[in-house]
């Protein structure tokens, strides 16, 4: 597997990211332990948790398989989720940030986090005020690179204007959902990543399952998130959504590939992204993600399966701009 850049920090990380949320939920201690082997053996050295995974469970089983080898591995966790009953317990107020991170350091056994990712935007908290508490982590040596996750490019690029005017850490990855029928991504935040040098680490490349070959209009497996979780069903649901499906599963038959396998590749084709973030149930489901760390994705390929699915549009109502370029 080859290393990318992570933006602009110096740091290079495996082209795929191993994502733990099943750490503790849908996996056990020791498929997680089965899965972390897998990743390690196929060349990932970019881990991602969140505090809220598993209420902690994730970070705590990461931490023991990691134990070994801390100084190997790139490190990734997450604030703002809710973490306890009080008014307080939520958001990114430098309360709570401070005290999320901390947490998780224990929860992880390690003292410091490579990237620290805001979870999701906070209506409450001033931009500044996050800012300014994760400067605050880094100058403490708690947090090297702080990174932003679920928030729109122009958040971003507000954020990143308050870092510099400020002599703040700024934000140096962004975590987008991005797969073939989730492509917003395409319209402002990877543009905006690419010029201003930001890593892309997105979540979600297979879409909860959807282009594993296994949903359509006429199947539906009896696991899996989008049966399962409300959340996934809405965001996946939509007839529309079934038959691209269906016309991936078709397209990744007749080129011979698994369609976990060409999803994440897809997604890992793209120029600005740094480093897809791959997750499974268990290690059968996870081989095919891990696949594509060496499935190289050429132009000709990506175009037709980005054909699969409508046309994403620009970023202003002047199509016929971009129709003469």
């Amino acid at each position: 597997m080859d290393h990318r850049p992570l933006g602009r920090t110096g740091v290079h990380v495996s082209s795929l990211c191993f994502g733990t949320m099943s750490f503790g939920t849908t996996a056990d201690e020791a498929e997680s332990a089965r899965m972390y082997r897998a990743a390690r053996d196929a060349g990932i050295d970019f881990f991602d948790t969140a505090d809220v995974y598993g209420e902690g469970r994730s970070e705590r089983i990461l931490g023991d398989l990691i134990a070994d080898e801390r100084d190997a591995l790139v490190l990734a966790s997450k604030v703002h989720g809710r973490t306890g009953p009080g008014p307080n317990d939520v958001g990114l107020s430098r309360r709570h940030v401070t005290r999320a991170v901390e947490a998780s350091l224990r929860r992880l056994g390690t003292d410091r986090l490579d990237v620290y990712y805001v979870h999701k935007f906070d209506p409450r908290t001033p931009i500044d005020e996050t800012l300014r508490a994760l400067d605050d982590l880094v100058r403490r040596g708690l947090v090297l690179y702080p990174a932003v996750s679920n928030w729109a490019a122009w958040q971003i690029a507000k954020a990143l204007g308050a870092s510099a005017s400020n002599g703040w850490s700024r934000f140096e990855a962004v975590q987008p959902m991005y797969n073939l029928v989730k492509r917003q991504a395409e319209v402002e935040i990877l543009p905006m990543a690419l010029s201003e040098d930001v890593a892309v680490v997105p979540y979600s490349p297979v879409g909860g399952g959807l282009l594993s070959g296994k949903y359509g209009r006429d199947r539906s497996p009896e696991r899996g998130r989008i049966v399962e979780n409300d959340a996934y069903a809405k965001r996946y649901g939509h007839p529309s959504h079934l038959e691209i499906a269906d016309r991936f599963t078709d397209y990744a038959r007749r080129v011979g590939q698994h369609p976990v396998t060409l999803a994440v590749a897809w997604v890992r084709a793209h120029p600005a992204v740094t480093a897809p973030i791959v997750g499974a149930r268990d290690v059968e489901q996870l081989r095919p993600a891990l696949a594509a760390g060496a499935f190289d994705m050429d132009e000709t390929m990506r175009h037709e399966i980005s054909a699969l699915t409508p046309e994403v549009p620009p970023a202003h109502d002047r199509r016929e701009e971009v129709l003469d370029r």
